[in-house]
C-alpha cells in the first residue's frame, strides 16, 4: 500500500482518534455541550429523472447539506459526481458500500481476495467523490458461517484493509444490520476497539434495532464510536422482529427526543442520513422538516 506520509498535526489527531476509541465504558453524561448534526440524503432518494448536477441542487434546496453516494468505481465519474456537489454547495460525506464486505466472513480464500478488492476501490472511489467515510457491513451469520468465525474472519480481514482506509483518508464505518451479527451495543463497541485504529470506527443504524432494542441505549453505549448515523423509524419492539415494519420518520416506536438527548450526551455532530425510498421535492423537503423536527427534540 506504500508508506503514509502525515504531518506532526495528522499524528496527533490520529493518536487522539485511536484513545478515544479505546475507551469502550458506557458513554452517558460525557458530553455538555449542544451537538450540531448535519443533515444529508442519499443520493437515491433524488429524482432519478433529473441530472447528476440538478440532483445535488435539490438535495441542497432541500436543506441538506451532505448526500451519500452509491459505491462507484469509475474515478471519471467520481470525479463528475465530486464537481457536482461542490457546485451546489453540499458535499459528498460517505459511500454506502454496504453489505459487499459480506465475502469477508467467507472461509474461501478466493472469495475474500475478492471482496478485499472490490472495497479497496470501493475505498479509492470515495475519496475521490470528497468522502471521509465509507459504510461497511463486514459479514453474515448463518446456517454455513457461525457467528466466533464471522466475528474472526472480519475481524481479520478488514485489519487488510487499514492501510488503504488510511492512504485514502477514507474511515471504514461498520454498520449495524439484520444479518444475525454484532447484536448487542457493549459486542458492536468491543469489535470496533479491537481494530485499535481510528480508521474503523461505527455507522449507527437507529431503525436497525428497535426490533430488539433501543436506540438511545446503544447511542451511549457506542458514544464517539459513531462517526455517523442512518436515521430509520421501525413501528415493534423487542420481541417482535421481523413483524414490525418500517415507517417515515417520527411515525414509528423511536423515541426520538430520547435518541435527540443521547447524541448530545455523546456530543454527536456528524452527518445524519435518513434510509427511505426516493420522492420528487416535495417529498424530500417533508423528510428534511421530520430531520430538523429531530433535532429539535420534538
Amino acid at each position: 500500500m506504500g508508506t503514509i506520509n502525515a504531518s506532526r498535526r495528522e499524528v496527533i489527531g490520529l493518536v487522539g482518534a485511536a484513545a478515544v476509541g479505546l475507551a469502550w465504558t458506557d458513554a452517558s453524561g460525557a458530553g455538555g455541550q449542544k451537538s450540531r448534526p448535519k443533515k444529508a440524503v442519499m443520493f437515491g432518494m433524488l429524482p432519478s429523472n433529473r441530472s447528476v448536477e440538478d440532483r445535488f441542487k435539490i438535495a441542497r434546496d432541500a436543506g441538506f447539506e451532505g448526500v451519500e453516494a452509491p459505491p462507484i468505481t469509475d474515478l471519471a465519474e467520481c470525479e463528475r459526481m465530486r464537481r457536482a456537489a461542490d457546485s451546489a454547495g453540499v458535499r459528498i460525506h460517505s459511500v454506502i458500500y454496504g453489505g459487499w464486505g459480506a465475502p469477508l466472513s467467507s472461509a474461501d480464500p478466493e472469495v475474500i481476495q475478492r471482496g478485499l478488492a472490490s472495497v479497496e476501490a470501493g475505498l479509492r472511489g470515495a475519496a475521490a467523490m470528497g468522502a471521509d467515510g465509507l459504510l461497511l457491513v463486514p459479514g453474515i451469520v448463518n446456517g454455513s458461517t457461525r457467528y466466533v468465525d464471522a466475528y474472526k474472519r472480519t475481524q481479520a480481514n478488514v485489519r487488510k484493509l487499514i492501510p488503504a482506509a488510511a492512504k485514502h483518508k477514507v474511515a471504514i464505518l461498520i454498520e449495524n444490520v439484520w444479518n444475525n451479527f454484532l447484536l448487542s451495543p457493549l459486542e458492536f463497541a468491543r469489535y470496533v476497539d479491537e481494530f485499535k485504529s481510528p480508521w474503523v470506527q461505527a455507522y449507527f443504524d437507529c431503525g436497525n434495532v428497535v426490533a430488539f432494542g433501543w436506540p438511545e441505549d446503544w447511542i451511549r453505549t457506542l458514544g464517539p464510536r459513531i462517526r455517523k448515523i442512518h436515521l430509520k423509524d421501525f413501528r415493534g419492539g423487542p420481541g417482535l422482529g421481523s413483524k414490525g415494519d418500517f415507517v417515515g420518520l417520527r411515525e414509528g416506536s423511536v423515541n426520538w427526543p430520547e435518541v435527540r438527548r443521547a447524541l448530545e450526551e455523546v456530543s454527536f455532530s456528524g452527518y445524519m442520513t435518513p434510509e427511505q425510498g426516493g420522492g420528487d421535492e416535495a417529498y424530500l423537503r417533508d423528510v428534511s422538516a421530520r430531520m430538523d423536527k429531530i433535532l429539535a427534540g420534538e
